[in-house]
């Protein structure tokens, strides 16, 4: 690179040097008990990625029959939708308490590439805002196809119009073409993929994401959060009709420009 264009990058910041976000979302809790779950609704309500997830797996998990395996299950947010005759197992790799902050009871925690499952032993298996953390996800699709039963489906959800985060553990986005390459590469078949939400819904995500710093800021200085907080009460009302418009924009077909993709396809069955 020339003199000049090294002028011209000077005051702009080399991304990779970044260890961590200047802000992020509060951590999911374990689901359970009226608190955890009261919770959970009211984040719901301001979290239109949450929202969106939860409704697409609301069609889906009280469905499912036999076991289940939730790889990436952090705070297993989403363990109340198993019907009680299914079985859950959460699964996680061992960094998720260094990485994302997540150590929960009841986890069979893992180190490298390969699940703690036994082959073809499992008849769903839920990977929800995982695959972007993963270093390989063609590996990590490969386990899923080894512990499904033929016939088994997995269900993955990603982030599309989502902020780089657990940064520096965040490295890829990923397109419905993308997904279903990474999926029929890794000998699934049937895939479907659908979009959560629209370009209407990004806008307001984005706009209530700058709101959220305000109402809830992560700085150390008191006196500062306060300032903050203080200037979001006139936002009050935007809030909650971004909040109302964001969450009736789920309703539609979805778009090009969305919140993220919901994927779910097969291990053939012969």
């Amino acid at each position: 690179m020339s003199e000049s264009s090294q002028r011209d990058f000077i005051h702009r910041t080399n991304m990779l040097y970044r260890a961590a976000e200047n802000w992020r979302p509060s951590l999911f809790v374990p689901a359970g008990g009226r608190w955890a779950s009261a919770k959970a609704a009211l984040r719901r309500l301001v979290d239109l990625q949450a929202s969106s997830i939860w409704r697409d797996l609301k069609k889906v998990l009280p469905h499912v029959t036999g076991s289940i395996v939730d790889v990436g299950c952090g705070a297993q947010p989403y363990r109340s939708l198993v019907p009680i005759g299914a079985t859950y197992i959460g699964i996680d790799g061992v960094a998720s308490k260094d990485h994302f902050d997540y150590e929960v009871p009841d986890t069979r925690y893992f180190s490298g590439d390969d699940w703690p499952v036994t082959d073809a032993s499992v008849d769903f298996v839920l990977c929800t805002e995982v695959l972007e953390h993963v270093p390989d996800p063609q590996r990590f699709l490969y386990e899923a196809f080894r512990c499904l039963v033929p016939g088994g489906t997995i269900l993955l959800t990603v982030p599309f119009a989502a902020r780089w985060h657990f940064i520096p553990h965040d490295y890829w986005r990923f397109t419905p073409s993308g997904l279903d390459r990474l999926l029929g590469q890794a000998g699934f078949v049937n895939t479907r993929v659908y979009a959560r939400g629209n370009a209407y819904t990004v806008a307001c995500y984005k706009a209530m994401a700058i709101l959220l710093r305000l109402a809830l800021p992560q700085t150390q200085t008191i006196f500062v959060r306060l300032i903050l907080q203080v200037l979001f009460v006139p936002f009050v009302p935007a809030f909650i009709l971004l909040a109302i418009l964001g969450d009736g924009s789920l309703l539609g077909q979805g778009g090009d420009d969305c919140l993220g993709y919901t994927a779910i396809s097969e291990r053939k069955s012969t």
